[in-house]
């Protein structure tokens, strides 16, 4: 593309369009990589440059950019209806993805209720279990209990289960309290404790917390495995396991957030099957189309869907609902999404590549002088950078070493988006074992260039 229509383009951008999560004051003062296609693993800017796509475009890509099975399921469907309320109306692509979520989903799960994000399947939930309680008979059950520093997005009722200081701070007086409790990566990386004792640690402290609000708590929320904004916190199935557990002999519901770490991307379909264990609501976002269209799911239980059946006068639906709840032209894609990982035996094809990221990162990534902890659930990884790794002594915060490494990485053909100084690997799940070397390698190049002189 000239240089003069790359100018216009930026300078639209630069005149018209509020990025997310972005100081514009910077962002205004970049030339923007502005991408016009995707082809594979890859994103090609304006200019025909291409880059690896290192973090999945915000972790939803799964089978890579232009799948022909979903480029398919996309024209097919668009050539019946885009979309069609579901408020009065069902269609088809809903009614048979919701089939085959709940043919996939942990034993149990039974209804599918759709929305258009993660933090909108979170935000079902939350309403969901309130009213469940009420509509049982305990409407003293209105508190929430979830991690410290979890993220379950950005509408109000999600943030305030999943409050970032960094993030929130500003809107702080909008949001509801919850209860917080430290999960076992405090412990085990700031305090030194082995992964025992935090695992320990942490679920004490939890039973403690659960005891003293035993007849108000109405679920637990938690991500299970693995943090995602949090920094790639990761944790055991034994915490999972113990904390669940927990929460079910107090009488409370448990509700696992699998936006970021369900299709695939903890090394099994869902995170959940790496403990054994079932939520009573289950929600579901991101890879649910392949990383295509705006889609999320939250899935519940037969005994909390039948809580809400009655008489109209009885009022007590769920009244819930957005435009596009139950899209067809999303459904249809996510239909095709499902059968790819099937016909591809996806989860069964990605174990070397995981074992791969996990030799790569000992042996290249955990001798490196900057780098203080390395975290990883599958294809789901955080590399934290320090300025004293042994010390735990952090980089100054307006150094933006995370920040800084990100766009070094870009001159090897890599696109990767940290979290502060925490670099995070999550690739499309088709990535090669080429591609993953080129990954690390990238991205191990640009930590030595940037913390020669990280000022």
């Amino acid at each position: 593309m000239k240089n003069n229509r790359y100018e216009e383009l930026r300078n639209a951008d630069h005149r018209y369009v509020w990025h997310p999560f972005t100081q514009m004051r910077t962002w205004l003062d970049d030339d923007p990589i502005i991408i016009e296609r995707g082809e594979g693993n890859y994103l090609i800017d304006v200019h025909g440059k291409r880059y690896l796509d290192g973090v999945s475009s915000l972790w939803c890509n799964v089978h890579g950019h232009r799948k022909f099975e979903l480029d398919k399921a996309l024209r097919d469907q668009s050539e019946r209806i885009a979309h069609s309320t579901m408020l009065g109306l069902t269609n088809i692509p809903a009614i048979e993805l919701a089939s085959g979520l709940t043919a996939i989903a942990p034993p149990g799960l039974s209804r599918v209720f759709y929305s258009d994000s993660g933090a909108e399947a979170v935000e079902v939930a939350a309403r969901i279990a309130t009213q469940y309680w009420n509509l049982t008979g305990q409407p003293r059950r209105t508190r929430f209990l979830t991690l410290s520093e979890a993220y379950h997005g950005d509408t109000v009722g999600s943030v305030s289960l999943g409050y970032s200081e960094h993030f929130h701070r500003h809107i702080e007086s909008m949001l509801f309290p919850v209860l917080k409790v430290d999960p076992p990566h405090v412990s085990r990386f700031h305090r030194g404790l082995s992964p025992d004792e935090a695992d320990e640690h942490a679920l004490q402290a939890a039973g403690e917390l659960i005891e003293q609000n035993r007849e108000e708590l109405a679920a637990i929320i938690i991500e299970p495995l693995m943090q995602g904004a949090a920094g790639m916190w990761a944790h055991s199935t034994r915490f999972l396991r113990g904390i669940v557990g927990l929460a079910r002999a107090a009488g409370a519901l448990v509700i696992f957030d699998e936006v970021a770490t369900g299709f695939g991307r903890t090394g099994k379909l869902f995170a959940a099957e790496h403990a054994g264990t079932t939520p009573d609501l289950f929600c579901l976002g991101k890879g649910i189309t392949g990383g295509y269209l705006p889609l999320a799911a939250t899935l519940s239980t037969e005994e909390i869907f039948e809580a809400f059946l009655g008489e109209p006068q009885e009022f007590r639906a769920f009244y819930y609902g957005h435009t596009y709840t139950g899209n067809p032209l999303a459904a249809a894609v996510a239909i095709a999404n499902l059968k790819v990982f099937r016909d591809e035996r996806v989860v069964e094809r990605i174990q070397p590549l995981i074992s791969q990221l996990k030799s790569r990162l000992a042996e290249r990534f955990a001798v490196h002088p900057h780098v203080a902890d390395i975290r990883q659930w599958g294809m789901m990884v955080g590399v934290e950078l320090m300025d004293d790794s042994q010390e735990r002594r952090p980089f100054p915060y307006e150094h933006l070493i995370g920040a800084r490494v990100a766009r070094a990485a870009r001159k090897s053909g890599v696109l990767i988006r940290p979290l502060g100084d925490v670099m995070v690997f999550m690739p499309p799940l088709s990535i090669t074992s080429a591609e993953i070397d080129l990954l690390l390698d990238a991205t191990l190049l640009a930590i030595d260039e940037t913390t020669i002189s990280p000022t």
